[in-house]
């Protein structure tokens, strides 16, 4: 459903692109033009929890506003955020972008040094949070942070913070809102934190336009009657970006408040949900599951895995739904995808008309098709792009640097124009003068029946470069016997990518968003519990064929 602002402005540049149009990109304008057309419709089934109408959504973000207005919230001001998936979090982010404000989610896994360096770089002097997560204040200077509002309970006092309760008002305060000045796409309406592995984290400022152009301006495939799973956190912009497509075509969506195997398909089962985006990670779980009669018994047609690995075929075949991918970062805006019925390991795609794509050399030259280099990016879009990492014009500078964003992400591009992931550029294993894509072996690994989620990391080697350890976790009900499984590696690898370490865990350690933390495995490197191929005695080392 198209979101028709009443009366037909003058066709302007901005007009003509929908990005830059504010009553079609601006949160507040799209909030009140659909509380108005369609107020019964259905916005949010909460899991657990509320459904919310686009009138009663409309209602609660106001009063949200006017509470916010109330505690000294203004046009412009950062309002930090530490809440998982709730009703909640989405009234609040709706309430802070309707008073013109600006959206700064924390990653509810946030502590210690990384989350006071947020509290300190955001220059927010309010913070909303659950209580549950506020004792994790007292461990941190509180930076700019002067009021914290309670939501979900009550919080002691903590030296240093104005702690107090967030309470509705019953009627809004229309005063408080003073709404009289127009938001525009170019103005912030988030700054979302990295995750910061190769230091602290930085801040991307994202505009009304760069949402735009990343969420409802990408997902032409959304159809009238769809309804989006959402299965991620939205203080990572892989699922705002969702909210905000269906926000803006006037459709609904479910949120559950984490993701879990097993009541993922219950869920979507329960909310109608018709499509979805899953992390690789996810589509692995929910693949590694064991296999039921009513496997296809979902209403979902569609879903969008990132990155696209070999389960992804496999994942459509089995729960009968079609398979697309969709390739983005905080600081770009979807600029490449594919689908449907895609098959192919690593392919993300064709690059969307308001964007140039080129893969490049450690110099910015240009490389030509099959060879793998870096994706840069330029935008046709005026704010398509970040518009720059917060308070840090170095970094800024460094991704921008002769005027293309450089993503960190190694591509290859074929004949035809599509493009292909290869692997995280930090992430790729140097060995014997071969690179190894860490993207390309887990892939292989996750093929094995017992493994439920696979990291491929660099460890020091004794003959300079690297050598390779993989850390697993086992599927339910199975063990894992390390030298069986590199037995079988070392039959479908070339002999350089065949791992010499393996260690297997209960779980990967992840980001709340479900990305698991290499840089974590990497420090750690070759634990005593880790199983050296070559080192494992002659009854069990594993001798790799000659090639």
């Amino acid at each position: 459903m198209a979101l028709k602002p009443p009366g037909k402005a003058p066709e302007t540049a901005a007009t003509a692109d929908p990005a830059l149009d504010r009553k079609r990109s601006v949160l507040r304008y799209i909030l009140d033009a659909y509380a108005q057309t369609q107020p019964e419709a259905p916005f949010v089934q909460f899991l657990p929890g509320p459904t919310w109408t686009y009138g009663e959504l409309h209602r609660r973000v106001r009063l949200r506003a006017s509470a916010l207005a109330q505690a000294g919230v203004k046009r412009g001001d950062h309002v930090l955020c530490l809440m998982g998936n709730s009703p909640d979090l989405l009234c609040s982010w709706f309430a802070i972008n309707y008073l013109g404000a600006v959206y700064v989610p924390i990653n509810t896994g946030a502590r210690g040094h990384m989350l006071e360096h947020i509290l300190n770089d955001a220059d927010a002097p309010v913070l909303i949070a659950q209580a549950a997560l506020i004792e994790r204040l007292a461990e941190v200077n509180p930076g700019k942070v002067k009021t914290v509002l309670v939501v979900e309970g009550e919080a002691a006092a903590i030296e240093g913070y104005d702690i107090r309760a967030l309470v509705d008002p019953q009627v809004e305060d229309a005063e408080a809102l003073n709404l009289s000045q127009p938001i525009e796409p170019w103005d912030l309406h988030a700054i979302m934190y990295t995750s910061g592995t190769t230091g602290n984290a930085k801040g991307v400022m994202s505009t009304y336009a760069q949402h735009y152009t990343m969420g409802p301006d990408a997902f032409d495939c959304v159809e009238a009657d769809d309804r989006c799973m959402i299965c991620g956190p939205i203080f990572h912009c892989g699922s705002t970006l969702y909210v905000n497509a269906m926000l803006a075509r006037g459709l609904s969506i479910g949120m559950m408040r984490e993701f879990k195997t097993d009541t993922f398909w219950q869920a979507v089962r329960e909310t109608g949900s018709t499509y979805c985006l899953l992390l690789g990670v996810m589509a692995a779980f929910l693949l590694k599951a064991p296999v039921r009669p009513d496997d296809r018994d979902h209403p979902l047609r569609r879903a969008f895995i990132t990155p696209f690995g070999e389960d992804g075929p496999l994942f459509a075949e089995r729960f009968g739904i079609e398979a697309w991918t969709i390739y983005n970062m905080t600081e770009i805006a979807s600029p490449l995808h594919a689908g449907p019925g895609i098959k192919t390991k690593g392919i993300a795609g064709r690059p969307r008309p308001w964007c140039e794509l080129r893969i490049v050399d450690e110099n910015d030259m240009p490389l030509g098709d099959g060879a793998v280099g870096e994706l840069v990016i330029r935008s046709h879009r005026p704010w398509a792009l970040m518009a720059g990492y917060y308070n840090n014009p170095a970094a800024t500078v460094e991704a921008m640097r002769n005027g293309w964003f450089h993503t960190g992400d190694s591509f290859r591009r074929d004949e035809d124009g599509t493009y292909y992931f290869v692997d995280r550029l930090k992430d790729v294993i140097r060995r014997r003068g071969e690179n190894i894509s860490s993207f390309a072996l887990e892939s292989e690994v996750l093929n094995l029946p017992e493994i439920r989620e696979c990291a491929a990391v660099a460890v020091p080697s004794e003959f300079t470069e690297d050598d390779v350890l993989i850390v697993v976790s086992p599927a339910s009900g199975h063990g894992i016997d390390p030298a069986s499984v590199i037995e079988r590696l070392a039959g479908t690898l070339p002999r350089f990518m065949v791992p010499r370490y393996l260690r297997v865990l209960d779980d990967l350690p992840k980001t709340a968003s479900g990305k698991v933390q290499k840089h974590l495995l990497r420090k750690d490197g070759v634990t005593a519990d880790t199983w050296d191929r070559e080192g494992a005695g002659a009854s069990r080392a594993v001798r790799l064929p000659v090639e």
